[in-house]
């Protein structure tokens, strides 16, 4: 066991918490996890488990503007703007607009696919632990298409992939059906990013808490952070209405509750939660053996743990418990149009899990030390990428922590690049 070098308060039970705790717990910190939750209520437990090098392009990315303000008037379409007069809402949606350029992308990709690649190779070595059994499978990502206009530009994605040196294939019609002999497609094409995983999120969560647990971890649950005591430059104390904690290290995740939390700390990180949907469906009758996006649909389908889970939209709004509908039938709706021997109906409420995708403006992550607060590292602002981005993250923080040299460049997640 590595010799004891300090005590660190991680504030959220998300993905990019476990995995913080996890990393700085084997290099030899002592560990206080707190959540406002129980652990299972947040976005690292229903998404689509999906590991993407393939996603080194950001959501804000030359089109997407376009493309946002056509959808925003449609409530089933895949990337959905709530009208709203919320401040936070318009201010993220200004800053997006300034970032959704050619030169961010191109910036911003090496980056991410190092930080995707890292955290894959993590996620290959996390599996030797005998407390995580997360169903990783390494079986690649079908980008299927139904018209020629999205093939071209999945292609065109595709062959920049490959210049940053992804194993990606591209397949027509035939190829694409000859991966899935249990179920009829009816698709153009595929993009098949071979280089991409999957893996079953609520194992991985579940994994990861039991292995805190036996490292020493105390995990505090349904605690909800009210405060900091700020002391020469760094925080002192992290207060909750129970008691508060003392920590040489403060780790702020949180999710898309990272604005408040900052705010608290005297910060500026602006958040913008994107609510996804999500269902499980039995693989039996007809087997999906790839998960895949209908791309066109912008829906991801992700066989796990014998069922097959749907998921989708990006509905960026303030906030909000309510379960729009109208989002879950443009999911529905959409599966036929690829899996036309699927018969999948509208699921009830009790079925349908959603979440909060913490995205920020330029859609890159905040991953890095406060310059205000001196014992403060920011990890989140992962958006639809937290849990393909969530052992690397970790591995980070607790480099970070050691004041070495972190396993890829941070620097363009900076975390107060907006203050």
């Amino acid at each position: 066991m590595n010799v004891q070098k300090g005590t660190s308060v991680i504030i959220g039970g998300g993905i990019s918490g476990l995995a913080s705790a996890y990393y700085l717990l084997k290099s030899g910190w002592k560990v206080t996890l707190l959540d406002k939750g129980d652990l299972f209520d947040n976005c690292s437990i229903g998404n689509a488990g999906m590991i993407v090098p393939s996603h080194f392009i950001p959501l804000a990315a030359p089109g997407m503007v376009s493309k946002g303000i056509k959808w925003m008037f449609n409530s089933r379409s895949p990337f959905y703007v709530k009208p709203s007069l919320d401040f936070s809402l318009i201010s993220w949606g200004l800053k997006f607009m300034k970032a959704a350029t050619e030169a961010n992308v191109e910036r911003a990709a090496p980056h991410l696919r190092d930080y995707h690649l890292l955290s894959k190779k993590l996620y290959e070595d996390l599996v030797r632990d005998e407390n995580l059994d997360f169903g990783l499978e390494e079986k690649g990502i079908l980008m299927l298409y139904k018209s020629d206009k999205t093939g071209e530009e999945e292609i065109h994605v595709g062959k920049q992939g490959r210049q940053l040196g992804l194993d990606i294939d591209m397949l027509n019609r035939e190829q694409v059906q000859a991966l899935e002999p249990g179920i009829k497609l009816d698709v153009a094409g595929a993009v098949h990013y071979r280089c991409d995983a999957h893996l079953y999120p609520t194992a991985l969560v579940n994994g990861l808490i039991k292995s805190i647990t036996s490292l020493g971890a105390e995990i505090v649950k349904n605690t909800e952070v009210t405060g900091f005591d700020i002391q020469n430059g760094g925080i002192k104390r992290v207060k909750t209405a129970a008691k508060t904690y003392e920590g040489d290290l403060v780790v702020m995740t949180g999710g898309s509750w990272l604005p408040q939390l900052a705010k608290q700390a005297g910060l500026s990180i602006p958040v913008m939660p994107g609510k996804g949907y999500s269902f499980m469906e039995p693989n039996s009758k007809h087997p999906i053996v790839h998960p895949a996006l209908l791309l066109e649909a912008r829906v991801a389908v992700t066989p796990m743990n014998g069922q097959v889970r749907f998921g989708g939209t990006m509905e960026l709004a303030p906030l909000n418990n309510q379960i729009n509908m109208n989002r879950v039938e443009g999911i529905v709706n959409s599966i036929p149009q690829y899996y036309p021997e699927l018969d999948v109906t509208v699921p009830q409420k009790d079925r349908i899990w959603y979440g909060f995708r913490p995205c920020s403006p330029d859609g890159l992550p905040y991953l890095g030390y406060s310059k205000k607060l001196s014992n403060l590292i920011v990890a989140g602002g992962h958006g639809m990428m937290g849990i393909s981005l969530g052992p690397g993250t970790g591995k980070i923080v607790a480099e970070l922590a050691e004041r070495v040299k972190p396993s890829v460049d941070v620097a363009l997640y900076d975390p107060e690049r907006y203050q």
